[in-house]
């Protein structure tokens, strides 16, 4: 059998999987794409191949500034932190305090007789302890069934903070000035993100995928067939769904254990 690039082809491969063709597996085609879609799920929430940390760029509307949160995409499942990309006039330029720290640490490290790292590692040292005490960090909110990032600290317009449009015609200018977030200015968040299965089609041909979709279309049958229990076929053969489903529920828990002791990623520890 070819590689399973399809949600139908994985429907198929656990018919086949479960006897079909040969025996009549008892499962309409709904009841399958919805034992898909559950088995779809489980393994975006809980399996670490089913996700990436990715980095997305955002450009701010109106509408984003005025309400202080944006809509990010479906796929997304949790935010890290939003990327610090400087303030004030540091934005737009080269020559600022860490700039001008980090060319005198390079002349010094090049210099004869401070060819170590020591001086550097300092300075860097006391510069992110400068910045944890005087910059706050965004308060930031996310839930993926709403889609919405909430940023506390709110959004600034043009006319907001420090930046007065008498003083900055430029949106530009202003921004820089102010260090705050305007319309039209890029914001760039830390997040994890499912891998789409319509775009990346290899995640269908996941072994755990596999066999997670066919102990579920397992336990389907056997659900199905209970409602015939002790049903005498022609030629003696007696229906008993319950033994299907027991095999197929103590085959999802040994699946389900497997991928949260072998595949899923760690728990995050909240300090506070």
């Amino acid at each position: 059998m070819a590689t399973v690039t399809t949600r139908t082809q994985l429907g198929e491969h656990a018919l086949r999987a479960l006897g079909s063709p040969v025996i009549e597996i008892n499962v309409d085609d709904d009841q399958i794409e919805d034992r898909i879609d559950d088995a779809l799920q489980v393994y975006q929430e809980y399996h670490s191949d089913a996700i990436y940390r990715t980095y997305y760029k955002y450009q701010l509307l109106k509408a984003d500034v005025d309400n202080s949160y944006i809509t990010l995409p479906n796929t997304i499942i949790s935010i890290v932190r939003l990327l610090d990309m400087g303030s004030g006039g540091d934005v737009e330029t080269l020559f600022n305090v860490n700039y001008a720290m980090r060319l005198q640490d390079m002349w010094n490290m090049n210099s004869a007789g401070s060819k170590n790292l020591q001086l550097y590692t300092q300075r860097m040292s006391h510069l992110a302890l400068l910045d944890d005490r005087l910059n706050s960090t965004e308060l930031l909110r996310y839930n993926r069934h709403t889609n919405r990032l909430y940023i506390d600290e709110g959004f600034q317009s043009l006319t907001g903070g420090v930046c007065s449009i008498a003083e900055h015609t430029d949106k530009t200018a202003c921004e820089a000035a102010s260090g705050t977030w305007t319309e039209g200015s890029y914001i760039v968040v830390e997040a994890y993100q499912i891998v789409d299965p319509t775009t990346v089609t290899a995640v269908y041909n996941d072994l755990f995928l596999k066999k997670y979709v066919t102990a579920l279309i397992k336990r389907q049958w056997g659900l199905n067939l209970q409602k015939f229990e002790g049903m005498q076929l022609p030629g003696g053969v007696t229906l008993n769904g319950q033994i299907i489903y027991d095999q197929a529920q103590a085959e999802i828990e040994t699946i389900e254990a497997d991928m949260q002791l072998n595949y899923q990623l760690p728990d995050d520890f909240i300090m506070g």
